[in-house]
């Protein structure tokens, strides 16, 4: 099963990545940009048919591998 998870930063917490992009962009001509937030994406395979089992560990890497959990959200997709 492959699954993707898309970490990003919660809205309250300050991204001066997402900062330096945004100016970079503007600086490139791009006056329209309002805000750029960065973030991580992963895409992990699992040997596992079922997808609760396969929910149940993702979480579990998610919450104590892939994302700060008191900075930072994530996302489960399932493709």
């Amino acid at each position: 099963m492959k699954i993707s998870v898309t970490v990003t930063l919660k809205k309250d917490v300050l991204d001066p990545q997402g900062k330096v992009v945004k100016q970079t962009l503007k600086n490139m001509g791009y006056a329209n940009i309002e805000d750029v937030r960065q973030g991580k994406y992963f895409e992990i395979e699992l040997k596992e048919n079922d997808k609760a089992n396969a929910t149940k560990i993702i979480e579990e890497i998610s919450k104590k591998l892939l994302t700060n959990t008191v900075i930072e959200n994530y996302t489960i997709n399932y493709k």
